[in-house]
């Protein structure tokens, strides 16, 4: 059988493949170094441009199976895309611990005022009167309880906190104190002092935070947007967070990246933004690896397939 592989990682992979396995490798521009019509499986890389991914789409007219690194998929199913009777499989858990950990980060820089504090240690100033508050007994809504989510909930329970989480088909699950359908979380706004979005970007979540949901936040609460940048309106966010509708935000991802220098989103000083890198680890490249390959010897085997997209719900 033949592999389409991105040449970021083909070196990697190819003493891990049977010996019957042959590779094409593909840049990031779409060129292949050989012969795609007969291969069967396409393991892009991230970043995935479009014309990249048409380029390879059209080399490989007997393509099966894709998987993608990334958990978000919005990018790839096109009206293109979805003509063609491929198998999409995702990258979904093999951020989740580095982003976990980068909300329990977002959530100490704000309750205990550390941009404020190392604003006054660069000025060489010992100065004390902050309103220093605790995670613990604290209520965190974790709008998406997928891998990512359980991810930050078994962290923040760790710090006594309570957590209310929401998915497609509620089910109990460890770490949350409650577990609500899609819409439900909205009856939840009221208790939540962190609110985080884990939830991937499809129609259904596209604008999803909007000024109604903003305005029905505590005063005191904090945003998180670990998930991507259109599930949030942008403008009534830029609203609440001068107007104090809510009291600050961490941002990982906005909605045009990279975020203009002009956005007010950098000098608002209840803001925290990070250029999209709460899922980098070295571990991560290792983790996309062991599930591809885990998923080749299953695709061989005709056994199910890890991560398999539902291309109509969009993750």
């Amino acid at each position: 059988m033949k592999l389409i592989l991105p040449v970021e990682v083909a070196d990697d992979l190819k003493p891990h493949l049977p010996s019957d396995v042959a590779v094409v490798r593909v840049d990031g521009d779409g060129n292949l170094d050989g012969d795609a019509t007969d291969a069967e499986v396409y393991f892009s890389w991230f970043l995935l441009k479009p014309n990249t991914l048409n380029r390879v789409l059209e080399a490989a007219p007997a393509l099966r199976w894709h998987h993608a690194p990334n958990a978000g998929v919005n990018h790839i199913l096109s009206p293109t895309y979805l003509e063609r009777d491929i198998t999409l499989t995702n990258g979904a858990g093999v951020h989740a611990i580095p982003i976990a950990e980068f909300v329990i980060a977002f959530m100490l820089a704000h309750a205990k005022h550390l941009h404020e504090l190392y604003t006054l240690q660069d000025q060489h100033q010992w100065k004390r009167g902050f309103p220093i508050t605790e995670l613990w007994d604290a209520t965190l809504l974790i709008i998406g309880a997928g891998g990512i989510g359980q991810e930050i909930a078994a962290r923040a329970k760790g710090f006594g906190m309570k957590i209310l989480g929401s998915r497609r088909h509620p089910e109990p699950l460890p770490n949350f104190d409650k577990v609500v359908g899609a819409n439900e979380w909205r009856t939840l706004l009221s208790e939540a002092h962190y609110v985080v979005i884990a939830t991937p970007l499809t129609w259904e979540t596209k604008g999803l935070i909007d000024e109604t949901v903003l305005r029905s936040m505590r005063s005191d609460a904090y945003l998180m947007n670990v998930a991507r940048g259109a599930v949030v309106d942008e403008p009534a966010l830029i609203t609440a967070l001068k107007e104090g509708w809510i009291a600050g935000a961490g941002l990982d991802t906005v909605i045009s990246e990279p975020l203009s220098p002009e956005s007010p989103l950098w000098s608002l000083p209840n803001v925290f933004v990070t250029p999209h890198c709460t899922g980098h680890s070295p571990r991560v490249k290792e983790r996309t690896l062991a599930l591809f390959l885990d998923n080749l010897s299953r695709y061989r085997n005709g056994r199910p397939l890890r991560n398999v997209v539902d291309k109509k719900a969009g993750y």
